[in-house]
């Protein structure tokens, strides 16, 4: 065997479901940071990002025997997952919002850095991209994440949502439409979404 080949995602399941459960954490390890990236894409909110990854790494172990893997990865598996818990995040913080929403707001300590991220994060276009995007079914943010996001193939994703494929390209079809309706109407520079008809022939 050679030491220099990473083990597949695959394999480290398999020794992790073999009692080896530090295994596991390699998986995590790797895929952390885009786990956390897809949620803070989402969310604009570092601490909620940070908690949403956990609870989907929480998730990936607790249904570890039933995780799908595409091409032995199991990345396109925890962005659903991912997409999943922040629907759950979002109904719990609804709760709370009017409650909070009393509250008055914190003293803000400047901070030079911390103020340049908001300002890239909070741009005119990325928050009206992720209004839109919000404002989709959670099959359409699916598709759209496994597929433009992600870039796996329809095959691919299909596997992973465990849809016919025909069913991954009507939903793809609709959620590229209905996105770009809504971003029509913010005043976007016309860029389009990119097809999937290379990736869907394979």
């Amino acid at each position: 065997m050679n030491n220099d080949v990473p083990d597949t995602d695959r394999q480290l399941l398999a020794q992790a479901l073999a009692g080896h459960g530090n295994r596991f954490g390699e998986i995590f390890t790797r895929h952390r940071d885009r786990v956390f990236r897809h949620a803070y894409g989402v969310l604009q909110d570092a601490s909620l990002a940070e908690e949403a990854t956990a609870m989907v790494f929480y998730e990936a172990w607790r249904k570890r025997e039933s995780i799908r893997l595409v091409d032995d990865s199991c990345l396109a598996w925890l962005l659903v997952t991912t997409n999943y818990t922040l629907r759950n995040q979002n109904r719990q913080q609804r709760r709370y919002k009017h409650f909070l929403s009393q509250l008055p707001p914190p003293a803000k300590v400047h901070d030079f850095v911390e103020e340049l991220t908001d300002d890239l994060a909070t741009s005119r276009q990325a928050e009206q991209i992720r209004a839109a995007f919000s404002q989709l079914s959670a099959a359409s943010r699916d598709v759209l994440t496994l597929c433009i996001i992600q870039e796996l193939s329809v095959a691919q994703a299909a596997q992973v949502l465990k849809i016919p494929q025909g069913t991954v390209k009507s939903r793809l079809s609709r959620a590229k439409t209905k996105l770009a309706g809504l971003l029509a109407h913010t005043q976007l520079p016309s860029t389009p979404i990119p097809s999937l008809s290379e990736r869907s022939s394979r």
